[in-house]
């Protein structure tokens, strides 16, 4: 939660807006099952914060999408 606590702070002072990053789950029973809730939550959480970390490397201004190339114009 620090983590992309502290990353939604550095793409707010550098003026980057972005989706916010996936909930943790509610509907874990405990019991360690084999795929987990949390394990897909971990997924998308690093995920999102390849994206952002990818956004904040970026040059100012470019029209390329997160993760893909621009459009074609």
């Amino acid at each position: 939660m620090a983590m992309s606590a502290s990353l939604r702070e550095r793409l707010a002072r550098a003026g980057v807006h972005f989706r916010d990053p996936p909930e943790p789950p509610t509907s874990c029973c405990g019991r360690g099952c084999n795929g987990c809730v949390w394990e897909g939550y971990y997924a998308a959480l690093a995920y999102w914060r390849g994206q952002a970390l990818e956004l904040l490397a970026r040059p100012a201004q470019t029209d390329a999408p997160v993760g893909g190339r621009a459009a074609p114009r």
